[in-house]
Formats: structure tokens, sequence, C-alpha cells
């Protein structure tokens, strides 16, 4: 089996997509399944399969500098693609280099399958532009029917796809480094840093700071918390262009930046009780690190870290937008050591059934169907 990937997100650009893709493609190495990349972003070469990826034209995304657009209609790409003979094709973004990647698909004669990973519809009642949900929703499905298969990472999301008409979505979940991730990085020093002690507990959120992770019910849930005197020290990891209104509005949390690796493994174990507010994830890859560090966690009832919370066992799912609801939930973790001790286990418990290699086992056996059922096709054509 050769696969061909085109996607905007790649090493070393760090991001959900990216560290997915990155652990997708070790599996394949581990099964010596061959692959190519095509992307703006080339990984230096301590990455192993830095040299299967080939890079495209790009040009920056005016919002945020840091990712790129790529501009793939070039020749190169097209022989390269031709040379590499795929047997599958597979988009991991609505792009133009994933439009270009399904016509070069049809000119081979294979399959092209999708993932679903960023909910961009979502994003545009944060800009100003909500009126236009439905237009986005019509493109989504434009894109989305080219496919033999389009690859979710949770059942909300799926749903969430049907009713929006756009079909043949499958599961591809997601796993836990049960390793990295572990209750037993928790330091004494990141507890100090964070602001925490033996009688105050530490409240962690991971994300980029955005305005489309709803990070701003946060000051609200701070204040309700803090009126009601609620011993907590809050901690913010991840940077982003909400961070220094976030600073101003929540003078007494701390703000560790970006954090990576094992320090951003300690920084999960160090904490007691994770928030991730956002309403616009797919699945939520910072709930399942807090899972697998043993951290209780309170999500809400829209979007994909909902599938990720059994109510009640390893953490609570607040109503969406409503930080009241939060704050009730997120009091009862902090000022009951014995619920979140309960929790903490339940919580590991949750994570440790999810390996790389069993989750991506199965889009691979998904990836053979699917070019099983081209080659099929072609033979009664």
């Amino acid at each position: 089996m050769r696969v061909a990937y085109f996607t905007e997100s790649l090493y070393p650009l760090v991001d959900g997509v990216s560290r997915t893709l990155a652990r997708l493609f070790a599996t394949l190495e581990e099964r010596s399944i061959d692959f190519r990349v095509y992307s703006p972003f080339v990984p230096d070469k301590s990455v192993p399969w830095s040299g299967r990826v080939r890079r495209s034209g790009y040009v920056h995304f005016p919002p945020y500098p840091d990712y790129r657009i790529s501009l793939p209609y070039t020749r190169g790409v097209l022989d390269d693609a031709r040379s590499f003979e795929p047997d599958l094709v597979h988009v991991v973004s609505p792009t133009p280099m994933g439009l270009r990647a399904t016509r070069i698909a049809r000119s081979l004669g294979v399959p092209a399958v999708t993932s679903f990973h960023t909910h961009f519809v979502s994003y545009f009642r944060y800009y100003g532009v909500g009126p236009l949900e439905p237009f986005g929703w019509w493109m989504m499905k434009s894109f989305y029917g080219r496919f033999e298969k389009v690859y979710a990472p949770s059942e909300s999301i799926i749903r969430e796809l049907g009713e929006h008409q756009i079909d043949n979505v499958e599961l591809w979940s997601r796993g836990i480094d049960l390793t990295l991730f572990s209750p037993a990085n928790r330091s004494p020093e990141t507890v100090k840093a964070a602001g925490g002690d033996d009688s105050t507990p530490v409240l962690l959120l991971v994300s980029r700071l955005v305005k489309e992770k709803d990070l701003l019910d946060l000051v609200e849930v701070d204040r309700i918390l803090r009126e009601r005197g609620v011993r907590f020290a809050f901690a913010f990891v991840g940077d982003g262009p909400l961070r220094s209104k976030l600073e101003q509005a929540l003078p007494a949390a701390v703000f560790a930046g970006h954090q990576s690796g094992k320090d951003l493994a300690r920084w999960y174990a160090s904490a007691d009780v994770f928030i991730f507010p956002s309403t616009t994830e797919t699945l939520g890859n910072v709930v399942l690190e807090a899972l697998a560090s043993a951290l209780p966690s309170v999500v809400v009832d829209r979007g994909g870290p909902q599938d990720l919370i059994d109510h009640g066992a390893n953490g609570f799912v607040a109503r969406a937008n409503d930080p009241a609801d939060i704050a009730g939930y997120l009091q009862r973790l902090l000022q009951d050591r014995e619920l979140r001790t309960r929790m903490a286990l339940s919580a590991r418990e949750s994570a440790s059934s999810r390996s790389w290699s069993e989750v991506n086992g199965g889009l691979i056996e998904s990836y053979r169907r699917v070019i099983a059922a081209g080659r099929g096709r072609a033979r009664d054509a």
C-alpha cells in the first residue's frame, strides 16, 4: 500500500493536527507502509519520516502568521505524485491543496479520502460573520462530498456532519501516550510555579489562547468561584492573541506560555482539575492528555470533548457558554479532595484503553477496504 497525504499542518508547526499525523506516520513506518507527504512545512531531519515530505509553495495565513496556505498548482506536485504512484490519496484540510489533491487522485485513477480535524464553520460567529454559517456548511458539504470516506474523531462530530448531509463518515479517534502523560510526572516545583500548595488545588487550562476556544467564559467562571470563596490557583498553558486580554482580566492567574513534551506533561500532572470550555472542538486532544494525567475534567456539551467524559465518573459535562454551570462543577471538584481522588483514578483508567497503534491500525484497515472497493469498481467498469 502507498498513501499520498496532502496537509497544511505538519511539524515543525505544532498543533493537534500535526501531532495526530506524526503519530499516524510513525504507525505507517512501523508497519512498513509506504507514504509521501505534500505540505508547506518540512520537518527537520531529526523526524524519522522527514525524507518523505515534499514542500509545496505557500502564503502565510493572515489571522495566524504561523500557519501556511499551500499554493499547490505547480507541475512539480503533480509530477511527483505520479512518480510515487499512490494507491490512495488522503486529504487533511478543505483548502486549495485539498481540491488539487482530489484532481490528482482522479488523474491517477485512485480513491481519495479525507479527515475532519477543525470545525472551521463554528469559528464564523467569533469573527463577526455568523450569518454566513449556512453558506459555510454548504461549502463543507460540497468539499467533503468529493471523497470515498470522511474520517471524524468523535461520534458527536459524526452526528453533526450527518445533520448537514455529510455522509459516509467513519470514526478515526485518537490515542494517547500513557508514558508521557502520566500522574507520575507530578512536580513540586511546577505545583509551586502554578501557585498551588497542599490547601490550594490547581485548576489548569491547556489551549491555544484564541477566542474561538470560548476562553472568555473563564473570566466569569473565575469571578463566580472567587465570590463563593473557593480556594484555587488558576494556570494557563498555551499562547495566542487572546493572552494579553486574559492576563488583564485574570491578574491572579499564572500564564506559563507554550509548553511541549515532558514540560507539558509536568504541567498536566501537577494540576488537580482540568477545564476546557471550548464549543468548537472535533475531539479535544488536550482533554485526553489531561485524563491520561489523572486530571478530572470539566468540558461542555457541544463538540467532541463531551465524548471523552463519563459524567460524574472522570469529570463533568457542563452547559456550553454557561459560566455559572461550569463554575458549579468546578467548585465541587476544587472543594472536595475525596471526589478529586476518586475521579482521578477513573480519568486515568478511561484513557488507558486508547492505544495509538490500535486507533491508527483501524484507519489503515479502512484504507485497505477503500482501495479494494476502488479496484472492484475499476474491474466492473
